[in-house]
């Protein structure tokens, strides 16, 4: 029997703050989060300059992320992980007691890992003649992101990572949803985390002419501007950093606990292009989008605004436009593109995005698509003049990740 995932509580770090309701009205207002790279040291050469970063916060409040506990965990994403997982359980009112930790699944995961860990080691060893620290393995590990989420939580049900590239987040909860079909899980803590803000992977995604550069022989623009999705002018993608957490449930187990909920997870699809490794492929992505509305027993019609996976790349925004043309008759809704002020955040992209789609949900509000000018060939309704009030029932959410993995939900408002 198929159950009905609703979604109990959620929390995010991202450019635009650690605050859930600060980041929601930044989004609102159409502020961007994107500034300057202060990650590592910037050489006169480097060809990126400008990232999405989270800032600093208290972590005071949280003793599990005292600098004791966080002594061996260098890496960012564990103190970021379990900061939007702590917050989100604490949203749904739900305590993981001993009866309830096998029932308890762990679909959080990331993209990127913890990079950074292997990079410090290679540095140690080559400049110090120094051996890794015994850590440094442990924070690199990409799973072990989940496994620290468990330890935190006392879950002790089905843990998977759920790596999808950029599309991680959007799968961790379909994987989720899939537990709670199966009957392997009352309840999933989803999510992804990422803080791909190291040298050679900023780098790495300039020389594939993925990440944005301003036109040669123009002078800079400011950073606040870089991030265009759908636009004309769009010059790629600024890689950010962010964590983000969902918490889903069987209605079934929500009812018996008396827990709150109004949005619920209603239909999914997941394709694979099979075509290039990087490049999307507009059949499967076209599949992907028409599957997860059949699956959720809709028409294109339904649906009622987009969020879309909009990297601001060239080749990627006009394959996802393409595919929702062909979906909706080319009467698309209105769509809007959250990376346009948060940057990219990897694989934390995905579920960052579903949340604020969520909180638009819930606000009866559309944020802006900031920085936009329209491409001809792409006619879109991006909400560019500002958050505009829309009430909507039914939300699709796009995302697309290296390897050709597509992954699209939607959501469903409760009333």
């Amino acid at each position: 029997m198929v159950e009905k995932a609703v979604i109990l509580g959620y929390d995010m770090a991202s450019p635009l703050g650690t605050d859930m309701k600060t980041q929601w009205k930044k989004a609102v207002r159409g502020e961007c989060g994107i500034g300057q790279l202060t990650r590592f040291p910037l050489t006169e050469s480097f060809p990126v300059r400008i990232a999405g970063q989270v800032g600093e916060w208290d972590a005071s409040p949280y003793p599990f992320l005292s600098p004791r506990n966080l002594a061996q965990w260098t890496s960012p994403i564990f103190k970021h992980a379990m900061l939007v997982v702590h917050r989100s359980l604490a949203r749904t009112g739900v305590e993981i007691t001993p009866d309830l930790a096998p029932r308890t699944a762990v679909t959080f995961s990331s993209a990127v890992g913890g990079q950074d860990a292997v990079l410090k080691a290679d540095r140690r060893m080559i400049g110090e003649g120094r051996m890794p620290h015994p850590f440094a393995n442990p924070n690199a590990c990409i799973n072990m992101v989940g496994g620290k989420v468990s330890i935190l939580t006392g879950a002790t049900g089905p843990i998977t990572a759920t790596i999808t590239a950029c599309a991680t987040g959007v799968t961790s909860m379909i994987v989720g949803k899939m537990l709670l079909d199966q009957h392997r899980a009352d309840m999933v803590i989803c999510g992804a985390v990422d803080f791909p803000l190291v040298e050679p992977i900023v780098a790495g995604f300039y020389t594939m002419n993925g990440a944005y550069a301003p036109k040669a022989g123009q002078p800079p623009e400011p950073p606040q501007r870089a991030s265009r999705p759908f636009s004309l002018d769009r010059r790629g993608f600024v890689v950010s950093e962010g964590a983000g957490s969902v918490i889903l449930a069987t209605k079934e187990f929500a009812d018996a606990h008396g827990l709150h909920y109004d949005i619920e997870l209603a239909g999914w699809s997941m394709t694979s292009d099979a075509v290039h490794f990087v490049a999307p492929n507009f059949e499967t992505v076209r599949r992907a989008i028409s599957e997860a509305i059949d699956d959720a027993g809709l028409q294109p019609a339904d649906i009622d605004a987009v969020n879309a996976h909009a990297t601001s790349t060239k080749v990627g925004d006009r394959v996802e436009f393409d595919a929702l043309s062909a979906v909706f008759s080319k009467k698309i809704p209105p769509v809007c593109a959250n990376k346009s002020v948060t940057g990219h955040c990897m694989g934390a992209s995905s579920a960052i995005e579903a949340i604020l789609a969520i909180e638009g949900m819930k606000n009866a509000m559309l944020p802006p698509t900031v920085n936009y000018t329209q491409d001809p060939e792409m006619v879109l309704d991006c909400v560019p003049e500002g958050a505009r009030n829309l009430d909507q029932e039914f939300v699709l959410k796009n995302a697309f990740g290296f390897g050709g993995c597509n992954a699209c939900v939607v959501f469903r408002k409760i009333a």
